[in-house]
């Protein structure tokens, strides 16, 4: 690949002290072989050393006075020249060192305890071998402000001192695109901190900060031992997250989606968001939730809310979030991509996301977040990254048990991003760094990240007492005053002119918080977040589609253009779909799955699928998106269809899970009119999202109200493939299952998958959908159906197979789900077996007992019930199996139980070698008949 980036050695700077070992390397290779080396290296040593030799030549001319004068003096002449740019080229290296490493002699802990800085030599003058005298010389040269023959190089050199190692460190030199580079390097350079606020605006940081004290004091004096997770420590957040959400409104930003943990998330509600959050800790024994689930803890709980300024509104949307930390990020993001999606480009919500410091770098879906950033699929056009650094871990402080790096922000340089680390102690500067985060966010549309240094005032919560094990640094702790006692001190000249005191605020808003507390007892109802339970907008009208105009849809869907060079094996299927569409072959898998998206398009419903390999297929079925074998363009046939309302998004994702998983989960909860879809390449694969499941999939409607639409679709059966390749882990889902919070099927037929696709697209309540996807049965023919037939049926929660003698001779029921149906029934023709029917079970969640107990009501001989699968005993289906028939089919059944077939109890999921599995399998099978049962 040609690297566009390529520069000239000489333009792109090397003469850098980041290079000496290299380039001392590279003059010794020069001095002992100088042909193993680069013309180019060759060329520049040789200009230096003739250099060398005129100006050695000189000094030899002054020592022995020649009798030349004229030539001396001009040779004297340019020594002064060479000494000067020499000197020049020494003092930009020292600038440029100061620029890349002078973060780390920044004065970043508000603690100033035993935190050892970096040792950088190259931050030193002397490194460079500058003397004394040569450093109070004044420059020949303007640079900056500052003027030749004016100003020293002393002056510049405590002027970047002070900018690159003061209360801030800055990040930014790694950054590989040059524009990023010199407008952040032209903002920091050029403006003065001191200038960053009015006024006014530092009046009203120091009222934000009283509130967040006074907030935090009150709740620990009326409460005692709730836990709050307190802020105190890094009360700077209420300004900060004010300041960004005024920026936002400025900008004309119509919504913002904010991740954040429990650290501080009351404050933060109570003080950014205007939530009566007094109401929550008066009412913890009666319900502060807006629908009917379980709830969860009070620093969990999410909240919407529209902020006014200047005639603009704002809507910020906290997220609910469980205690796994760091899993709100993606889902972060997915809330915002739906709107950029929907809008295209109109609205393009900001994604704020706060992190401890801990977890950012402790939490693996970080590193996968950070990797889709960019990635076309899930750019959200920059987050805004703030890292609450409160030097502390639960008990644990010492940074090398908590991680590698130097910074627990190091992480952040992989997607070539800013960093900004800065004193929490210190407002200004802070304002300083968020207004120079948000510029860079908007104009390079980017990722950037804050790392305010702070401490934690009290324990982990409020209970905690972390003298026990942070007995040095909470004696310090103790000792620190406040950031609104340090910073009403600061600007003590603005108060006094005002008449105001630090006091009299802390009075004010204290009383104004006793006021709230009485007025809060006369509610015992909160309603906490307006929730989006609706998948469909009222708009929408589905009228049944004709065939006509379903077989145009069809047949422009498998129509390839003509311009289009395609690959034989594709062009052959696409001549198969056109066929199907036309009812002259039966339509497999892949070529239904393409018209329900089709079908719900023309409906106005938005189809959007996600997953690793999800254009192709994982088994080369879907082939949703078509490679130019000349060209190597992509063409996407439900990208082209023409009079279709709905738009289509198919993509590749990267090779991750959790991170995705929840992206696609954060974009169903606020979506509308979507089908939103992702696919695992294996089943057993999402359970590297078990996360996302387990907290936000199955649980998010009981907890917080929250209604997700997502559909996951995970590849399951048992063909020999080995542990990691056959189950989709069904057990764990079912286990899952309860107040219909989710919906599980395994459809057999292409109809079938077709159908409940459908019917979740059009289905205007919000639901997960869980589908078990076949492997093998995708090129099963006795799995196919007619396009003319396909508009006629319906999706099943349970399929019967016909008997082939009346209903009195039956004798043996066998329930079964997923592919094994096939081979059972392969085994009862091929034996003419004429007591036994087999029951495939397509949905079993909600549990369609009503259905199944009509099926039985026609067959009055039943002696046995057997339930077969292909999983081991502690896996599959079974034990769910059990006890839904122990309660809902078998009470009718006096003596009789549900019997089982399949695998013995294995800690693994499957065998690993082909022939043991077909042992095993027939084994199943066999015993699924067998006059023993």
């Amino acid at each position: 690949m040609t690297n566009k980036k390529k520069i000239s050695l000489h333009k792109n700077g090397w003469l850098y002290v980041s290079n000496q070992s290299f380039l001392d390397n590279i003059y010794k290779k020069f001095l002992s072989n100088s042909r193993s080396l680069d013309p180019s290296w060759k060329k520049i040593f040789n200009s230096i050393l003739n250099k060398k030799n005129i100006y050695n030549n000189i000094i030899n001319q002054e020592k022995t006075k020649n009798i030349y004068q004229p030539i001396i003096k001009n040779s004297i002449h340019s020594v002064s020249t060479d000494h000067e740019m020499f000197l020049k080229e020494k003092f930009f290296n020292l600038i440029d060192a100061y620029r890349r490493y002078g973060h780390y002699k920044a004065r970043l802990n508000p603690l100033k305890y035993h935190k050892k800085k970096k040792n950088i030599p190259e931050l030193s003058y002397l490194f460079y071998k500058i003397t004394p005298k040569e450093l109070n010389q004044l420059i020949t040269f303007n640079f900056l402000f500052f003027k030749k023959k004016m100003n020293s190089f002393k002056e510049i050199y405590l002027f970047f001192k002070k900018k690159y190692s003061n209360y801030i460190g800055f990040e930014y030199m790694h950054l590989n695109n040059t524009d990023e580079k010199k407008w952040l390097q032209n903002y920091i350079e050029t403006n003065q901190i001191s200038h960053t606020l009015s006024d006014k605006e530092k009046k009203n940081i120091l009222t934000d900060l009283i509130k967040s004290t006074s907030f935090e004091k009150f709740i620990h004096t009326k409460f005692p031992g709730h836990k709050r997770f307190s802020l105190e420590g890094c009360d700077i957040l209420i300004p900060v997250l004010k300041k960004i959400i005024f920026f936002c409104i400025q900008k004309k930003t119509k919504k913002i989606f904010l991740g954040m943990a429990h650290r501080g998330r009351l404050n933060v509600m109570h003080n950014v968001l205007s939530h009566n959050v007094l109401q929550m800790f008066q009412n913890n024994t009666l319900s502060f939730k807006s629908h009917n689930g379980t709830g969860d803890v009070k620093y969990h709980i999410g909240l919407t809310k529209s902020i006014h300024k200047n005639k603009q509104v704002i809507e910020v949307n906290l997220l609910d979030n469980p205690s796994h930390l760091e899993i709100i990020t993606p889902v972060v993001i997915g809330c915002c991509k739906f709107f950029i999606d929907k809008h295209q480009d109109t609205e393009n919500p900001v994604p704020i996301i706060i992190h401890g410091d801990a977890a950012f770098i402790g939490q693996g879906v970080v590193q996968e977040t950070l990797n889709i950033s960019q990635v076309p699929a899930y750019n959200v056009f920059g987050s805004i990254h703030i890292i609450i650094n409160n030097q502390i871990a639960f008990t644990t402080s010492n940074t090398k048990h908590l991680r590698t790096s130097f910074y627990c922000t190091d992480i952040a340089k992989m997607i070539d991003a800013p960093i900004f680390h800065v004193n929490a102690d210190h407002p200004e500067e802070v304002m300083f760094v968020i207004t120079l985060a948000l510029k860079f966010r908007y104009l390079f549309k980017k990722d950037v990240f804050i790392e305010l240094m702070c401490y934690r005032r009290l324990g982990h919560n409020e209970v905690d007492n972390p003298f026990i094990t942070q007995p040095k640094m909470y004696s310090i702790i103790n000792q620190h005053e406040r950031i609104c006692v340090l910073f009403s001190r600061k600007i003590i000249d603005l108060l006094n002119k005002d008449e105001i005191s630090y006091k009299k605020l802390y009075t004010h808003y204290n009383n104004k918080l006793i006021q709230k507390f009485k007025k809060s007892y006369k509610k015992s109802y909160i309603s906490i977040i307006p929730r989006n339970k609706k998948n469909l907008s009222n708009s929408l009208i589905f009228t049944p589609i004709s065939f006509d105009d379903f077989n145009k849809i069809a047949n422009e869907l498998f129509t390839l253009p003509q311009d289009l060079t395609t690959h034989t094996q594709i062009k052959k299927i696409f001549s198969n779909r056109v066929q199907m569409a036309n009812n002259l072959i039966p339509l497999d898998w892949g070529t239904a799955e393409n018209l329900v998206y089709a079908h719900l398009m023309y409906y106005g419903i938005t189809c959007r699928l996600t997953g690793e390999d999800v254009r192709r297929g994982t088994f080369c079925q879907r082939h949703a998106a078509i490679v130019c074998q000349k060209k190597n363009i992509i063409y996407i046939p439900l990208k082209n269809l023409s009079n279709i309302k709905g738009s289509f998004y198919i993509w590749d994702s990267v090779l991750s899970e959790e991170s995705v998983l929840a992206f696609e989960y954060g974009y169903s909860i606020v979506s509308q009119n979507v089908l939103n879809i992702w696919e695992a390449q294996f089943g057993d694969f999402s359970n590297g999202a078990q996360v996302v499941i387990d907290q936000f999939i199955t649980s998010s409607l009981q907890k917080w109200g929250h209604s997700s639409s997502l559909v996951m679709l995970l590849p399951h059966g048992y063909e020999g493939q080995g542990p990691e390749h056959s189950s989709g882990r069904l057990e764990r889902y079912l286990q899952l299952c309860a107040q219909k919070n989710i919906k599980i099927c395994i459809p057999t037929t292409v109809s079938q998958f077709y159908h409940i696709l459908l019917q979740q697209g059009i289905n205007f309540s919000k639901i997960p959908l869980i589908i078990f996807t076949p492997k093998s049965l995708l090129r099963n023919p006795l799995t196919f159906i007619y396009i003319k037939k396909l508009l006629k049926e319906k999706f099943y929660t349970v399929l019967l197979t016909q008997p082939k003698n009346t209903s009195k001779i039956i004798s043996r029921v066998i329930f079964c789900s997923g592919k094994i149906y096939y081979e059972l029934l392969n085994f009862y023709k091929k034996n003419n077996i004429i007591d036994s029917i087999i029951i495939r079970i397509e949905q079993l969640y909600p549990f369609p007992y009503a259905c199944i107990n009509n099926i039985l009501n026609k067959f009055i001989n039943i002696k046995n019930f057997i339930w077969c699968q292909e999983e081991p005993m502690n896996q599959g289906g079974w034990t769910y199996m059990y006890f839904y028939f122990k309660e809902y089919i078998l009470i009718k059944y006096d003596q009789m139980f549900l019997k089982y077939v399949g695998r013995p109890k294995l800690s693994s999921t499957a065998e690993g070698n082909f022939i043991d599995h077909q042992i095993q399998q027939k084994k199943i099978i066999k015993l699924a008949f067998s006059t023993l049962m």
